[in-house]
């Protein structure tokens, strides 16, 4: 599957890094493409494994928002 997530906050490569590393270490996602200049980020995932809301939590505790 694929979502694409808005996120606010992101401003810079550190911030693109720091949103990619707390994906990519869900069981279950694929693939992450961060766009900082939207604030968008496509991630491709197995639903078995991990849900939005996973993502939602592990973008968010690296002190971003996710907006709904």
């Amino acid at each position: 599957m694929q979502i694409t997530i808005q996120v606010k906050g992101m401003t810079c490569g550190h911030c693109q890094e720091a949103v990619k590393e707390a994906l990519v270490e869900l069981e279950g996602v694929h693939g992450i493409e961060v766009h900082l200049d939207s604030g968008k980020v496509d991630v491709s995932y197995d639903d078995a494994l991990v849900t939005k809301a996973m993502m939602t939590e592990a973008i968010e505790n690296q002190g971003y928002d996710v907006i709904s």
